[in-house]
């Protein structure tokens, strides 16, 4: 198949598959006598790994890692389970900034009373002085020291 229905059967553009070829993730097709790249199914199962992988938030580093230990199917899989642990771990991260970020706007949102007009709006207020280097209701000074 050319590139352009390996892009569409892995629900993907032709960019990115350029892109994971490039980056070595997926295997360099063979080529057919007018010079276009001929992939096969093998490489419509590397893609949707590739694009699960994705999926899941893992960085072009572990998937290219993982896919070097699929070459390798006798190792045993303590590498995969880290990498999968190490994942979590940068999940749960986002989750808490994510979750810092809610508390802000929160914060930000609770300063605008819908009955005033524009120039009086408390959240424009706050990120005007935002803008000028003052603190804000969303990201009020560090007072741990």
């Amino acid at each position: 198949m050319k590139i352009g229905e390996l892009a569409q059967r892995g629900d993907c553009s032709v960019e990115t598959v350029r892109f994971y070829e490039r980056e070595g993730l997926l295997e360099s097709p063979a080529r057919d006598s007018n010079g276009y790249r001929c992939y096969t199914g093998t490489h419509l199962v590397q893609l949707n790994f590739i694009r699960h992988c994705r999926s899941l938030g893992m960085g072009l580093p572990d998937v290219r890692r993982l896919r070097s230990l699929q070459a390798h199917p006798e190792q045993g899989c303590d590498e995969i389970n880290h990498l999968i642990e190490s994942q979590i771990e940068r999940v749960h991260q986002q989750i808490r900034s994510l979750h810092l970020l809610e508390q802000q706007l929160h914060a930000l949102r609770d300063t605008c009373h819908a009955t005033t007009n524009v120039g009086e709006c408390g959240i424009l207020r706050n990120l005007e002085q935002a803008a000028e280097g003052e603190n804000c209701i969303c990201h009020p000074p560090d007072t741990t020291n």
